[in-house]
């Protein structure tokens, strides 16, 4: 099903936004008990498309639809953009309801994280790799979002949660912390969402002058360029040929890599598994990523 072209629900006047996890846990229980089944989007507002295709999708499968609304100050790095990102949560909760949100959870800080706050839920390998690598943003960035993401799941209980694709590594190490501590969750991952020139949809575009938008649109670029590459020749040829593409729009990318899209393992060939090529780079004021899983076009000789 296309998510984009689906007509949005008629809004639910009756949405609540809720500020208190006690408060928030009181309503859902009445829910579980009466056998409702519930869905967690989680996101830090300034809601795109993208997201609203995660809340429709919510609604479409879910009988009750949470969307947590926080901007998680663990994730950001010292001298990272915690401070001015893009906030607005009357029109996120005006989009919200126009998706048939039921329960927006939009706690402050002090509620996340009380004083004296002191534990950390990390996913070792995974989150050091990619975007988690050291001398990038570094581990501490997937434990800020581990940690909330786990706090988010105790909290809603959901019987689903939806992440956008376009945060793959994400993806992996949140699924890979559901099943290593038995959370009793499924973790549905939607397609990345687009611009019509290509770019993902992302709250960060928001930083981008028109130059900027322009140049921006390398990053999709490059990854058709790689699939289109490696399909005819190999991996490396179509790494290279995105780097290329890269290049001719100024751009250094922070990494562009082959990986396993569970493991996050270096993937040097293509063989029958499908393979994650991810890309980072700064374009302006702006931190983005992308990616695109190129799928084997051959299946395995049986016997």
């Amino acid at each position: 099903m296309n998510l984009l072209l689906t007509e949005p629900p008629r809004a639910r006047s009756g949405m609540k936004v809720v500020r208190a996890r006690d408060e928030l846990r009181a309503l859902l229980a009445s829910e579980r008990a009466a056998g409702r089944t519930i869905g967690l989007v989680p996101t830090m507002g300034f809601l795109h498309d993208g997201h609203l295709s995660l809340l429709r999708a919510a609604r479409a499968d879910c009988d009750v639809v949470v969307m947590s609304l926080f901007v998680n100050p663990t994730q950001f790095g010292p001298g990272e953009d915690l401070e001015r990102y893009p906030r607005d949560e009357e029109r996120d909760a005006e989009l919200a309801a126009e998706q048939g949100v039921d329960l927006i959870y939009a706690p402050a800080v002090e509620e996340v994280y009380p004083t004296g706050f002191s534990t950390e839920v990390g996913v070792r390998g995974l989150s050091e790799v990619l975007c988690g690598d050291p001398e990038r943003r570094g581990p501490d960035h997937f434990r800020g979002v581990t940690t909330v993401v786990a706090k988010l799941l105790n909290t809603v209980g959901p019987d689903v949660a939806y992440f956008g694709q376009k945060d793959a590594q994400q993806v992996a190490v949140i699924r890979r912390m559901v099943r290593d501590l038995d959370f009793p969750v499924r973790i549905e991952a939607l397609p990345t969402v687009r611009e019509p020139d290509g770019l993902a949809m992302s709250s960060r575009n928001s930083y981008l002058d028109a130059e900027e938008r322009r140049r921006a649109t390398a990053l999709s670029r490059a990854l058709c360029r790689a699939e289109q590459t490696a399909r005819v020749s190999s991996l490396a040829d179509g790494l290279k040929a995105a780097r290329d593409e890269l290049a001719a729009a100024g751009i250094e990318p922070e990494y562009l890599e082959a990986r396993d899209p569970e493991s996050l393992e270096e993937v040097r060939q293509l063989d029958e598994r499908p393979v994650l090529i991810a890309v980072a780079a700064r374009v302006g004021g702006a931190r983005l990523i992308d990616n695109f899983v190129l799928q084997p076009t051959k299946t395995p000789a049986s016997g």
